[in-house]
């Protein structure tokens, strides 16, 4: 069915509609969730739309960089913002099949992702900071914890639909071919903590504050200003986007059209915005009730997450 879907010549349309809106959405969306956290702090807050202000003054400004950099703090940001741009294309928001009749499968995904961390944390460590190096060593420490959790809860879902496919999950989930389980259940209790984790919010990281004890993301991108400081923002935007819409997609993809009715996609238009704003809700109204974690209590939850995801894998087999 989705090879004959894709077929179609307004796939390939319909593929460039998802694209911008990822790319138009992800820095609203940060918007909408810091304006939530400050509400639930008794804070007025900015405008949702203020990420917006912050880029255009950003890509206005000069940029200073240090004379002890190489090319890879110079070029880093355009490689992270290029990899980024390339999951982007190919996440389903409308229709769960894939629009240019290419499939994406969750292992390019996770090596994209890993592609954007390791020249972040290249380009920290090229101009020789101290604070870079302090965020570095911080974020080795969690993806390397976070990483055979993330592996553990995506194979539970890639066994449970029967393949790594993104598009495969995303359409017998929408489809309703498979009930919901207790391995389903699990692997939704570690994603969640995944996607915390992997965007920086409490408990993992408090991007918001320029602490030394407390920087873990903010460390790496301390040296940056101006245009490249611009490309790092709006790629930490569409990857937090990106992680939500996998959510949603892997956990609660009902609204998803099966078919290129103009009506039945704006109608899962309006259901993908609400469930991705309802989610940025809850997660801003965890961040402002839970404390920054002791860096050496960070691997407990990721460990929780971890067995979450077994527990998932246990629970497929029963």
């Amino acid at each position: 069915m989705s090879t004959e879907i894709s077929a179609y010549p307004s796939s390939v349309l319909v593929g460039f509609i998802q694209f911008l809106i990822i790319i138009v959405l992800a820095p609203l969306l940060t918007g909408i969730m810091r304006r939530i956290k400050a509400i639930t702090q008794k804070r007025i807050g900015s405008s949702i739309f203020q990420t917006y202000f912050d880029l255009l003054k950003l890509i206005r400004k000069d940029e200073v960089i240090s004379e002890e950099s190489s090319w890879i703090f110079r070029y880093s940001p355009w490689i992270i913002f290029s990899a980024t741009l390339v999951v982007a294309f190919f996440i389903p928001i409308l229709i769960p099949y894939p629009p240019f009749g290419l499939g994406f499968d969750i292992i390019l995904l996770l090596g994209l992702f890993g592609l954007c961390r390791f020249f972040l944390m290249l380009a920290g460590l090229d101009v020789s900071s101290a604070f870079g190096g302090i965020g570095v060593s911080r974020e080795m420490m969690t993806s390397s914890l976070l990483e055979p959790a993330l592996f553990l809860v995506l194979f539970t879902l890639a066994v449970t639909y029967g393949s790594t496919n993104i598009y495969t999950i995303v359409s017998h989930a929408a489809e309703g071919s498979m009930m919901i389980s207790a391995s389903i259940l699990f692997s939704l209790f570690g994603f969640f903590i995944i996607v915390m984790a992997e965007t920086g919010k409490l408990p993992f990281d408090n991007p918001a504050t320029h602490l030394e004890l407390t920087m873990v993301h903010e460390a790496m991108v301390l040296e940056y200003s101006g245009k490249r400081l611009a490309v790092i923002e709006l790629s930490q935007s569409i990857k937090q986007l990106v992680l939500m819409i996998l959510f949603i997609n892997f956990f609660i993809p009902w609204g998803l059209s099966t078919n290129f009715s103009p009506a039945t996609m704006i109608g899962g238009l309006g259901i993908f915005l609400t469930k991705i704003i309802t989610l940025g809700v809850l997660i801003s109204y965890i961040e402002s009730k839970v404390a920054k974690w002791r860096l050496f209590r960070i691997p407990d939850l990721i460990f929780l997450c971890m067995a979450s995801g077994l527990m998932g894998m246990i629970f497929l087999y029963i």
